[in-house]
């Protein structure tokens, strides 16, 4: 690797310092808390999207960048939480653990070594981690456990139907739910994400002006 693409990380220590700065000197930004920044999670994360989707690069980069402040903001709050405090640090300490935690066949002496063996192991871990924060209880044996409410339908559905193990699901049943469930189904059957497939047919759409 050549030094002009050397990874040393400067560039994210001087936006943890620069996001420190603001939030000492900067009135806006000193009076935002976890609460009112989680909007902006929320739609960052809808950007980038919309960058993945146009297949702009440098629209990538930037609403990369924006999420990124994102996690730095919340860390930067969070280290003035008293006894529940972390920082950046802790942030990227834990992602790092995990990884190596959850991909033993490059970290450790796992032998998965196909994409769906490797998914399978990474759930083994995980799985066992929640176990140990248990303390030992048994698990709730929900299948909406750990999935995110505000998550959309279709990705919802998408989630619950694999820890369900893809059962057969009727597309006859006259309820719209129910249909729209057999379609999830369909496309998992078919390797295809639903989400995302409704969203590039949606975004082929003949565009113009909206009606009233």
């Amino acid at each position: 690797m050549s030094d002009e693409h050397q990874r040393t990380g400067e560039a994210l220590l001087e936006l943890v310092e620069v996001m420190d700065r603001l939030r000492r000197e900067c009135a806006w930004t000193a009076e935002q808390t976890h609460e009112t920044l989680a909007r902006y999670v929320l739609e960052e994360t809808h950007e980038v999207l919309d960058a993945l989707d146009s297949g702009d690069r440098e629209a990538l980069r930037d609403e990369l960048g924006d999420l990124l402040m994102q996690v730095v903001f919340h860390a930067r709050i969070a280290e003035e939480a008293g006894d529940d405090r972390f920082d950046v640090d802790d942030v990227a300490r834990g992602i790092t653990d995990k990884l190596r935690r959850r991909n033993p066949h490059v970290f450790g002496d796992g032998t998965a070594r196909t994409p769906d063996e490797i998914d399978a192991a990474w759930q083994a871990v995980k799985a066992e981690e929640k176990a140990q924060k248990s303390g030992g209880r048994e698990a709730s044996a929900s299948v909406h456990d750990g999935i995110p409410s505000t998550l959309p339908a279709l990705s919802y559905a998408d989630k619950v139907l694999k820890r369900l193990g893809d059962p057969a699901v009727s597309s006859e049943a006259g309820d719209l739910g129910t249909r729209l469930l057999a379609l999830v189904a369909e496309a998992r059957a078919a390797g295809v994400d639903p989400e995302e497939a409704l969203r590039r047919t949606v975004r082929a759409l003949p565009d113009r002006p909206p009606v009233g």
